[in-house]
Order: C-alpha cells, then sequence, then structure tokens
C-alpha cells in the first residue's frame, strides 16, 4: 500500500508557508492537511487535525516553536516534528525535542527532499508489513467478549460522544478507542479521514456531492448515511480517489 504522511505547515510568515507548501506538494507521499499562523492556532489545529508531521518555525509572536514542539511532546501520540526556521543557532535545542529535521530559510529543493526521504523511511519502518496487515483484523470488545472485523468490511467510524462507532453493513460496533488510535490501527492506504469525527474505508466511497461553504458530502456503498468532509480536505481525497 502506497505510504500517505499526513502534514501540517506552521509559520507566522504567509509567504514562507506557501514556499514551503509548494515544496512538499510534489511529493506524492505527502498531503497536507492544514496550516497555521501562530502557536496557539496551531495547538489547537494539531489537536484536531491530528497530522503525522509538523513543519514548524521556531520564532513566532507569543509562542515560539520551540515552545509548542516541548508541549506537543506531552500528547499520547505526538506528531513529528521538522523545524523550518531562518535561525541556525536553535538546532541544539531542537534535537533536544526530537526533532526529525532542521530546514533552514531559504529553503532549498535538496534540503527538502533529504527530509522527504528520511520522513518516509521512518514512517516505513514503523507501518506494518503488507502481509501482516492481510492478516490482522480489528478487535472489538463486547460484552460477550471479543470480536473480530475485517477492516474492508468497516464502511466508516466516527465519534460520538464518549463512544467510537465502528459501522459495517451488517452491525455497528461500539469502542471507547479514540478515533486517533482507531486510525494508527486501520492505518495504511485504505481509510481516509475527512473530518475530525469520520474515518471512511475508501474502497466504499461512491460519491461526492458539494455541501456549503467549500464542504463536501459523501456517499458510501452499503448504508444511507452521510459523511461530511471537511473543504481543508476535500483535495486530499480526491488526490487519494481520483485516476
Amino acid at each position: 500500500m502506497r505510504l500517505r504522511i499526513q502534514v501540517m505547515v506552521v509559520d507566522d510568515e504567509p509567504l514562507s508557508r506557501e514556499e514551503l507548501k509548494h515544496l512538499l506538494c510534489v511529493y506524492e507521499q505527502i498531503e497536507l492537511v492544514g496550516e497555521a499562523d501562530c502557536g496557539e492556532s496551531a495547538l489547537e489545529k494539531i489537536v484536531t487535525l491530528e497530522p503525522d508531521v509538523v513543519f514548524l518555525d521556531i520564532e513566532m509572536a507569543e509562542m515560539s516553536g520551540l515552545s509548542l514542539a516541548k508541549m506537543l511532546q506531552r500528547m499520547k501520540q505526538p506528531p513529528s516534528i521538522v523545524f523550518a526556521t531562518a535561525y541556525p543557532n536553535y538546532a541544539v535545542e531542537a534535537f533536544r525535542c526530537e526533532a526529525v529535521d532542521y530546514l533552514l530559510k531559504p529553503f532549498d529543493e535538496g534540503q527538502i527532499r533529504e527530509t522527504i526521504w528520511r520522513l518516509i523511511r521512518k514512517f516505513e519502518k514503523e507501518r506494518p508489513a503488507a502481509s501482516e496487515e492481510a492478516v490482522r483484523k480489528l478487535a472489538v470488545e463486547e460484552d460477550d467478549g471479543i470480536v473480530y472485523v475485517s477492516p474492508h468490511d468497516i464502511l466508516y467510524c466516527c465519534r460520538e460522544i464518549k463512544d467510537t462507532l465502528i459501522v459495517t453493513k451488517q452491525k455497528t460496533y461500539y469502542t471507547k478507542v479514540s478515533l486517533k488510535d482507531l486510525e494508527q490501527k486501520l492505518k495504511g492506504n485504505l481509510f481516509f479521514r475527512p473530518h475530525k469525527s469520520y474515518l471512511v474505508n475508501v474502497e466504499k466511497i461512491a460519491q461526492l456531492t458539494p455541501w456549503f461553504n467549500g464542504a463536501y458530502q459523501l456517499s458510501l456503498e452499503g448504508t444511507a448515511d452521510k459523511i461530511p468532509v471537511s473543504r481543508n480536505y476535500v483535495k486530499a481525497l480526491r488526490q487519494r480517489l481520483e485516476l
């Protein structure tokens, strides 16, 4: 299965953000899921969007990139950090934050390429082998035992108050596992996060319909339920689906 790395760009300079996004979009393994112009906004979006990697500027108003990185390290599943800054003198402290890499502005395409391949190697090592993915099933605890659900049978998963729903054509299962943890368990090319509260099986997607304010709705095979697609995810979803 093709590796997809969800990336967020955080920089208080709009031109730097646009340049970095442009350089990252060249790589098919990279999926841009969001951006932020300050530490406070970034923290909120990282909790919501749950990216795999954050490209992070260091010198920003109110909250520095280093301060944000230290806060992210306290998360149960923190994103990987790549610092992108004009200042070389923070490198030692940056790597104490377990940064994957340290990019210097102005950005160099060769340096970006090395960083991307470093990230690809990292995430390739962390994901299970294809043969393991083929035989593993999702374990769902119920009152009378543990039910094993094939990922291919799942239509979508969603978060409702205190439970996560795992919806198949035959049955809906309830679990206390967070949607983020479930996404990690199901990680691969089969599932996509179109909204902070939803995870869908891309094999089951039948139609994408405009909704409002740039957002869309998904129709899935096997259910009449409509799945919201946040406008920030529409482009990435179409890239995943379309030939």
